[in-house]
């Protein structure tokens, strides 16, 4: 096990050494001078190449990139273009409030589609658990941000009884922080919650077919016992990878979603980069949303090894 451990940490390393490579490439050959952007089109040569300078683009790319890459290993991203203020502090900030969307909304997610996607294998020829199928295919369909506007036509404009945006930190008042998050948990989580479904309902249907299951029920075990007892372990390890990828999904959905609520996470602060042409700072963000992903499939890999004792 600690073996497995150590190559796929270092597949993670190595991951996130090419990721940051290829994020510093696409940024390098996007249009665009960041001094140039910043003086504004009335700038003289001079000023622009002294501004240059400070920013350190007039250095060849490769020292920019080991500077930039030095830098992350010390977790300093740098100064913003547009505002001269630190980028390290800022993605610390929004990254709280990201990951708390991000989890929120996968809670959601499970809460919905393990007992849903559980009924509806077990009850797969009734009308019931149709209707939940079909149900879970139709929330396929809709996208998130989608999802949202529909929450928030029907729960702030309708009924008035969730705030249609804006956000509260917890520490001003638990309450209006909880108020502020219920729809955007629940425009991400219902969506992803409608994909899980269906592969908790193909996983349990599988593991319900398996000799072994049958043979516990011969033993005595009724259906929902012998499932309880012996099927769920198995059906969830399919159903982890799937939970893992979502995991992905999310955090790059909550991009839109928090656009939407007006919520200041990491895709508030990387929309308003672009929009500023402040490209070090979208450079930034980028990394943390791709280190993420590849920690999340580094975690995955260990929790499936874990699950399937065939893998050890």
């Amino acid at each position: 096990m600690i073996l497995y451990l150590l190559k796929r940490l270092a597949v993670l390393l190595a991951s996130t050494a090419v990721a940051a490579v290829a994020v510093f490439a696409f940024m390098a050959v996007l249009p665009g001078d960041p001094a140039e952007i910043a003086l504004g089109v009335n700038a003289t040569p001079d000023a622009v190449a002294e501004l240059r300078k400070q920013f350190g683009t007039d250095r060849p790319a490769v020292a920019q990139f080991l500077d930039w890459a030095g830098g992350l290993l010390q977790g300093d991203f740098g100064t913003s273009y547009v505002t001269s203020s630190p980028i390290g502090p800022q993605i610390g900030d929004r990254l709280g409030v990201t990951l708390v969307l991000v989890l929120g909304g996968m809670v959601v997610a499970l809460v919905l589609a393990v007992p849903l996607g559980t009924f509806a294998a077990v009850r797969h020829r009734d009308p019931l658990g149709a209707a939940i199928s079909a149900a879970s295919q139709l929330g396929i369909a809709i996208p998130a941000f989608l999802a949202g506007i529909l929450l928030v036509f029907v729960f702030a404009v309708q009924a008035q009884a969730l705030p249609s945006g804006g956000y509260v930190p917890i520490a001003e008042s638990p309450g209006e922080w909880l108020r502020s998050l219920l729809l955007p948990w629940l425009s991400l989580g219902l969506v992803q919650g409608a994909v899980l479904t269906r592969y908790v309902r193909s996983a349990v249907l599988d593991v319900m077919r398996e000799d072994y299951l049958r043979t516990a029920r011969a033993k005595g075990r009724g259906s929902t016992g012998a499932l309880w007892r012996h099927g769920l372990r198995n059906a969830s390890i399919p159903v982890v990878t799937v939970l893992g990828l979502q995991l992905a999904t999310l955090l790059i959905g909550a991009v839109v979603v928090e656009r939407v609520f007006v919520i200041p996470g990491l895709g508030d602060l990387l929309l308003n980069g672009v929009a500023g042409r402040d490209l070090l700072l979208v450079q930034g963000v980028v990394m943390v949303l791709v280190a993420a992903v590849l920690l999340i499939n580094f975690v995955v890999d260990v929790t499936y090894h874990l699950l399937d004792p065939r893998l050890r």
